[in-house]
């Protein structure tokens, strides 16, 4: 049923389209992984989250690496079958909701760059948060640059109430130019006490790292009237196919009065105006698992790649909206090539 296809994210580099048609997509048999999470969050963190893959074939040294953030900042993980992960080091602080690649021989991190930890806390308490879109490069994942701001405030609906946020940043390329699809704005959600971004917007440069300027109104913003857009749009990732793009997107909803978060599929003829498809990845219990419970209420920002034969999304889900019980965690997705 599937044509032989390289990397997602190789194609999306070099210009070419995905050798995947939509109808394919759609009728893969996408399956969670029995080993899930992959990733626990460690102990000094209740969250990892955010997964961004680059696999063996992108990667100069054959290997898997994700990248992903917990309190403390942007870290990096390195697997040889992208299901096994080791920490190898934290990139860079005050550090959230990553975004990979690798382009003309140099590695390109994208991050929304926050306060310090102690800021950030206060905003529990109601300190204006503030965040912008920054990048560091590398030529080997070990050594990386001066982080510079790539992204900051520019229209109105990226501010509210509760500060400036411009956050999850994915980058893809579009006619020759660079489109950074992002989040922006914050939704109180009131079962969780902390905040998700409002609306999707995106930027466009002919520069990979600088020059971008943003769309005056958002492609995606919550609608009271949408079962799974209730509450706000979470993030969007964006990829192109044979006949069209898709939309991941994780919006978050509000059911019987308890708040969620699950993955949708959406459809695009020109990556700007989306329409839904259908519920991707929803919460779940995981009877399976030695934690069933891990994605229970939320799955959240995801990431997806193709490598020896399989479809594998990347994703983080949250067990319980409670502050103090709440955690994060990375788990996996998949469907074979047949």
């Amino acid at each position: 049923m599937y044509s032989v296809i390289s990397s997602i994210i190789f194609l999306i580099w070099s210009g070419n389209m995905i050798n995947l048609s939509f109808d394919d997509f759609l009728n893969a048999d996408f399956k969670l992984y029995d080993g899930n999470p992959v990733i626990k969050n460690p102990l000094s963190s209740f969250v990892v989250a955010d997964p961004s893959v680059l696999p063996p074939d992108i990667a100069h040294d054959n290997k898997f690496h994700l990248f992903c953030h917990t309190f403390f900042g942007v870290y990096h993980y390195i697997s040889d079958d992208g299901i096994s992960f080791k920490k190898d080091m934290k990139i860079v602080p005050r550090a959230m909701r990553p975004n990979i690649n690798y382009i003309d021989g140099k590695y390109y991190l994208f991050y929304e760059r926050t306060r310090n930890v102690i800021a950030n806390l206060f905003s529990l308490v109601g300190v204006k948060w503030k965040s912008e879109i920054f990048c560091t490069t590398s030529t080997d994942l070990k050594n990386w640059s001066e982080p510079y701001k790539v992204i900051k405030k520019t229209r109105p609906h990226e501010e509210d109430e509760h500060g400036i946020a411009i956050s999850n940043p994915f980058l893809l390329k579009f006619d020759g130019k660079y489109r950074m699809y992002y989040s922006c704005g914050q939704t109180f959600i009131k079962d969780c006490g902390f905040c998700e971004p409002t609306h999707v917007s995106f930027a466009e440069s002919d520069k990979v790292d600088k020059g971008y300027i943003s769309r005056e109104t958002p492609i995606i913003s919550p609608d009271k009237a949408v079962e799974y857009l209730n509450l706000c749009s979470g993030c969007l990732k964006v990829y192109k196919l044979k006949d069209c793009y898709i939309g991941l997107q994780n919006g978050l909803f509000e059911k019987d009065g308890i708040s969620h978060s699950a993955i949708m599929l959406l459809k695009s003829d020109d990556g700007i105006k989306f329409e839904f498809v259908k519920p991707f990845l929803v919460p779940q219990i995981c009877e399976n698992n030695k934690d069933k419970n891990w994605m229970k209420q939320y799955v959240y920002a995801c990431c997806l790649t193709y490598y020896d034969g399989k479809l594998r999304l990347y994703f983080n889900a949250r067990n319980v909206s409670n502050n103090l019980l709440g955690r994060e965690s990375i788990g996996i997705f998949e469907s074979k090539v047949r």
